[in-house]
């Protein structure tokens, strides 16, 4: 009997290994599959090679199996990346890939529960998108009375730079700015660059965006590492700063919640004047909850800090690398803007040669090399592979902006491909920092 049990477990063991790595039915090409771990050992080889960039790593597989359809597995997670325009177009403007995927670290990402709107969708994500983005522009997103914040925090960076002389970290440098512009808008107060919190938010949100990324590591592809190996996997690392962001972020809730009159002047207050309404309505499964809230302003801190600090780091970075460049915009800027006031929103019309600029840098330092991930809510055929329902879909945007063929010459840090024989600006769709379609989250609103 004892030796019948042991020849099924061993049948249903080796069944079990051929069937983890077999490949389903017309996958996309890619690296051979281990039991178990799939493929990662190859990934994370890669990426050891390319320093951790994701993207380039990927960009090495794809080279290196001749396809714009990479095929993957992470651990247990089937994961797909597409590469070049067409391709990308078509997952970020197609309803069939309007899913996110959910999972045990994606969750680990907003305290253990599917809630904000970055990694959500349907319905939830829906109403949660539509009401946040509609009551920030209510507190002056996007307006007028939000762009005059920005012309004071940025005399105020003008300030630091007397006060502090020509030796900045840029790191630090604008990050104060952008978070308080957000919490302005978010919380109803601005901080200010030495404000105890302000720092507290700027740690916080600097040493998560390190314990986190996109593929979830060793941690998203076998969570039950946790159990095993808490410290080294992360879990450990990654508990405590959510514990110590969802303090923060609660004692302005909590605080709001205490001195909530009706009124909606700020994200908080409409937030909690709407679960208010819900509440007396005795509305069933309302998403508007205080867990919800929580996860939205995470959401929202993310976004904000990461797209516009980033940005700004590199337009500096590269006015460096290139003063030739640094003294066309300094000339277009004295032609065009008087310097007896600080430059509007509106002098972009006057100012080709610095949007140009802009885009260039957007289009050599993408904010995300890899963006994604989706889900694929039905399967769905891409040339002649089959995409499964519910498989994870990362877009390579690099591919896009590194296109030899379409730029000629991308290596190349060039403005003036965007500025047509008429001398103006052309901006151009291939350029996609903040995605294209309805799934995507208003970061570029973010860039102010």
């Amino acid at each position: 009997m004892a030796v019948l049990f042991l020849i099924l477990l061993s049948v249903s063991v080796i069944l079990l290994i051929i069937r983890s790595i077999k490949k389903p039915y017309n996958y996309p090409p890619g690296p051979s599959w281990l039991p178990i771990v799939g493929c990662q050992p190859i990934f994370k080889k890669r990426l050891m090679k390319h320093a951790g960039a994701m993207y380039l790593g990927l960009q090495e597989l794809a080279d290196e199996y001749n396809t714009n359809i990479l095929g993957l597995k992470l651990g247990k997670d089937q994961i797909i990346c597409v590469f070049g325009y067409e391709r990308v177009k078509e997952v970020l403007t197609n309803d069939d890939f309007a899913g996110r995927p959910d999972g045990f670290f994606l969750r680990l990402r907003t305290f253990g529960m599917r809630k904000g709107i970055t990694f959500t969708d349907g319905p939830v994500w829906h109403e949660q998108r539509s009401f946040v983005m509609r009551h920030l522009r209510d507190v002056g997103f996007g307006k007028k009375s939000m762009e005059l914040k920005i012309i004071n925090e940025c005399q105020d960076l003008i300030q630091f730079i007397n006060e502090n002389g020509p030796d900045i970290n840029m790191e630090e440098f604008f990050a104060p700015s952008v978070l308080s512009v957000l919490w302005d808008l978010t919380a109803g107060r601005s901080l200010d660059r030495n404000d105890d919190k302000l720092k507290e938010l700027l740690a916080l949100l600097k040493r998560r965006l390190k314990a986190f990324d996109l593929s979830g590591g060793l941690l998203g592809q076998m969570p039950w590492l946790r159990f095993i190996i808490p410290e080294k996997s992360g879990f450990n690392l990654v508990t405590k700063l959510n514990e110590q962001m969802r303090n923060f972020f609660m004692e302005a809730i909590l605080e709001h919640h205490a001195t909530f009159t009706g009124d909606d002047s700020d994200l908080i207050y409409a937030f909690i004047q709407e679960m208010k309404i819900q509440q007396k309505e005795e509305k069933k499964d309302s998403t508007f909850t205080n867990d919800q809230l929580l996860a939205v302003c995470l959401d929202l801190f993310i976004a904000g800090s990461q797209t516009t600090n980033s940005l700004s780091g590199f337009l500096f970075y590269n006015l460096l690398c290139f003063p030739d460049i640094k003294v066309k915009i300094l000339k277009e800027i004295d032609a065009n803007i008087p310097k007896s006031r600080m430059p509007e929103l509106a002098d972009r019309v006057k100012l080709p040669y610095l949007e140009a600029f802009i885009m260039e840098t957007r289009r050599m330092q993408p904010i995300a090399g890899v963006a994604g991930p989706r889900r694929v809510l039905h399967n769905y055929q891409m040339d002649k592979y089959l995409l499964a329902k519910d498989v994870t879909v990362l877009i390579s945007i690099w591919s896009v902006h590194m296109d030899k063929e379409y730029w000629k010459d991308p290596e190349v840090f060039r403005p003036e491909r965007f500025i047509g024989k008429d001398g103006l600006f052309y901006p151009n769709e291939r350029i996609l920092n903040f995605g294209l379609g309805k799934i995507q989250f208003d970061k570029k609103d973010f860039s102010f």
